[in-house]
């Protein structure tokens, strides 16, 4: 088998497929939140503790000096992206949880039950019967 074919069939399996759709809309997804969580509730946790900007907070190292930037680490923005993921995992979290809901409130398929085996004897009397018949 060539490497492209092995390529081919490889790529076009169906959990592949659906896993390339699941990072698309997971990606876009992120985005949205991501805009929720930066654009409605920051600002709002901001006004709450009194007027802090998260992305704005950070411990500087090292000042600028001749042109060079300074050297800081910038906690707020930690703390923004942990809210971020926190609340990105809760709407999984809840989506996750109503599919499961709604997969359990199908009917299930029941297999029909198989019919008891026929013992010995039985059969045995129905086969001398078919042959008396003849």
């Amino acid at each position: 088998m060539s490497f492209i074919s092995e390529f081919k069939e490889f790529a076009m399996r169906g959990n592949v497929i659906d896993m390339a759709v699941g990072v698309v809309i997971g990606g876009a997804f992120g985005k949205i939140v991501s805009s929720l969580v930066g654009d409605v509730i920051m600002p709002v946790v901001g006004v709450l503790t009194g007027g802090v900007n998260f992305t704005d907070l950070k411990l500087t190292l090292k000042e600028a000096v001749d042109g060079v930037p300074a050297v800081t680490i910038n906690y707020g923005s930690f703390i923004q992206t942990m809210v971020d993921f926190l609340i990105i995992a809760f709407c999984i979290f809840c989506v996750i949880k109503a599919l499961n809901t709604l997969k359990n409130k199908l009917p299930k398929e029941e297999p029909a039950p198989a019919e008891p085996e026929t013992p010995a004897d039985i059969a045995l009397l129905t086969e001398i019967r078919d042959l008396l018949k003849k």
